[in-house]
């Protein structure tokens, strides 16, 4: 009977499975890949994480603070509130922004959502993960069910974004090439490790917890441009979240649920390497080279925005006087953001065609540059169709080239070396503000603003981080 099953699957589309089954069943990774991460998250302690490293950390959560009040007034946030808010448990966490409140798994899937709605949070640019989106919802929920401190709170949001990271590196750019959404598929790990650690579970529960994030990956590339590219977050938010929950209750999972054969980085990838995720833990952090959007799109146009505001502004260009504007462009942006005709906000948010046609237009490049109403501007639309893009390899990802040319016959022209927001030219804490306080205009009184603000600022300083979700409340 064996000897025919084994026929059987070696001459059938089920030849690889028998491979595995009976030729590689013996085999074990090279490295206990989960087990180390695990270890290292239960064993860390804040005071062994550099100042500098913990700076940035409070860039990111201030960063992701201003993203999930300013989005949580979007139609996105209303539509999820209203099909799912009914099934909640007890109100017991804050939605930022809103006045309704509901059980922490509910609320961290909808701050998930309103904090990623814009596509104006944080990103890990090497892997272009959005690392808080998914992590910071799930502790902000738990620090409103279980008193933690800011401190606790800033270095399990550390953690999180150590861990989904770096499981991001081990698998980018396979993994986002064959079409996965990388901050929903990595993003349960980073909210799983988080939650463990505030949790305080053991070192067989962390690899329990990230078992059960590996087995709850969520988001296609597909769903850009639609509500559900922002679901991705706020549900990994939830899966990792339950993760580390269950895991608290010692709800078991694979021992090697990463690396092994049929684990998440076989399955998920076609390449891998898992010394990106072992090597330098503790060492180095992630989170010090996050980067925090200037514009509320996909980062890979943000070099366009940039040279096209510059030339508005320095030739103080009408856009009815453009006849052409051409860009040259890293090989991804045409990947990501190709629309030629985006039939909405959100699916404007990827096309580079119409940021720069709304740049030049509004000479902004703020979220109402990216609504409905701009996506039907008619000067908008008229421009846009002057806009032209080609693929130019010599370019990195933070850098364009771009000439406008003038009916008159004018050309002008600006090169961008690093793009404002990229890692070789971040925003100032300055700027950050002034982000988080557009964002949150008109959702929160200005005082309530600056207040929440100075929270954010000062986290390491709380003794009860849930201070900053009650003040982010409407």
């Amino acid at each position: 009977m064996r000897i025919a099953r084994r026929r059987f699957l070696q001459s059938s589309a089920l030849a690889p499975l028998a491979a595995a089954q009976e030729g590689h069943s013996a085999a074990v990774p090279a490295v206990d890949v989960t087990r180390k991460l695990a270890r290292y998250v239960v064993q860390a302690r804040l005071d062994d994480v550099p100042a500098a490293v913990r700076k940035e950390a409070v860039r990111t959560l201030l960063n992701w603070t201003g993203c999930a009040v300013g989005g949580s007034r979007h139609e996105t946030v209303d539509r999820a509130i209203r099909a799912l808010g009914p099934f909640s448990g007890p109100a017991r966490s804050t939605v930022f922004g809103r006045r309704e409140r509901f059980d922490p798994l509910h609320s961290a899937l909808f701050n998930g959502i309103s904090s990623h709605i814009f596509d104006f949070d944080d990103t890990h640019l090497r892997t272009i993960v959005h690392p808080a989106a998914p992590v910071a919802p799930a502790i902000f929920a738990w620090s409103e069910q279980q008193k933690v401190s800011g401190a606790e709170l800033l270095h399990a949001l550390i953690l999180g974004t150590e861990v989904e990271c770096r499981i991001a590196n081990a698998v980018c750019p396979a993994h986002y090439d064959i079409g996965w959404h990388i901050t929903g598929t990595v993003g349960p790990f980073g909210a799983a490790a988080a939650m463990g650690k505030l949790l305080g579970l053991d070192e067989q529960q962390m690899i329990w917890a990230l078992g059960l994030a590996a087995a709850q990956p969520v988001g296609l590339r597909e769903m850009f441009g639609t509500m559900t590219k922002s679901f991705h977050p706020g549900r990994a938010a939830q899966n990792g979240l339950t993760a580390a929950l269950l895991a608290q209750q010692n709800y078991t999972s694979s021992s090697q649920p990463i690396e092994a054969p049929r684990g998440w980085a076989n399955v998920l990838s076609t390449a891998r390497d898992y010394d990106q995720i072992t090597r330098g833990l503790g060492e180095h952090f992630e989170i010090s080279i996050n980067s925090y959007k200037p514009f509320p799109c996909g980062v890979v146009i943000h070099p366009a925005l940039d040279a096209c505001l510059q030339l508005r502004a320095a030739h103080n260009l009408p856009a009815s006087d453009i006849r052409a504007v051409d860009l040259r462009v890293h090989p991804l942006v045409l990947e990501l953001t190709g629309k030629q005709a985006p039939a909405s906000g959100l699916e404007s948010k990827f096309s580079i065609y119409h940021a720069a046609a709304a740049a030049l237009v509004d000479g902004k490049a703020g979220e109402p540059q990216f609504s409905d109403e701009a996506v039907r501007n008619p000067a908008i639309v008229a421009l846009r169709g002057r806009v032209t893009a080609a693929v130019d390899r010599s370019l990195a990802e933070d850098q364009v080239r771009v000439v406008i040319t003038m009916r008159d016959g004018r050309q002008l022209e600006k090169y961008i070396e690093h793009a404002i927001g990229s890692a070789k030219n971040p925003m100032s804490n300055q700027q950050l503000e002034a982000k988080f306080a557009g964002l949150a205009s008109g959702v929160l009184p200005p005082a309530r603003i600056r207040e929440l603000i100075g929270l954010c600022w000062d986290v390491e300083k709380l003794t009860d981080a849930s201070r900053i979700a009650r003040a982010a409340a409407a």
